[in-house]
């Protein structure tokens, strides 16, 4: 399944966030461009291409199985959506705030920066 190129960027972000969720690793990469970069704030780089973001989640889910993100606002400027989520890692677990700004291209992301 791939993003059909007149989705908005509103509309890409948020079906990746639903298949984060889902846990859905082929959907969730499908919103990710082939060259796309998650990177911390101010620009270093923690992963890069897709496949390495494959690998990253493919772990990440199988690690926290009950991991969810919980939308607690979101801001769309353009070509860029940031979200700020709630992440529990399992009910009872691990939580944290995290602000994603997500940077979207022919109706895919080429780039997450991650605030925390």
């Amino acid at each position: 399944m791939s993003a059909p190129a007149c989705i908005s960027p509103f509309d890409v972000v948020d079906a990746q966030l639903e298949a984060y969720n889902d846990q859905d690793l082929e959907a969730f990469c499908s919103f990710y461009a082939d060259d796309a970069v998650l990177c911390a704030y101010n620009g270093e780089v923690q992963t890069e291409g897709l496949e390495a973001i494959r690998v990253r989640h493919a772990d990440l889910f199988a690690r926290f199985p009950q991991n969810k993100a919980t939308l607690k606002g979101r801001y769309v400027l353009g070509h860029r959506v940031i979200d700020h989520e709630h992440v529990e890692r399992a009910p009872g677990g691990e939580t944290f705030e995290v602000a994603a700004i997500y940077t979207i291209s022919d109706a895919k992301i080429v780039r997450v920066d991650f605030v925390k």
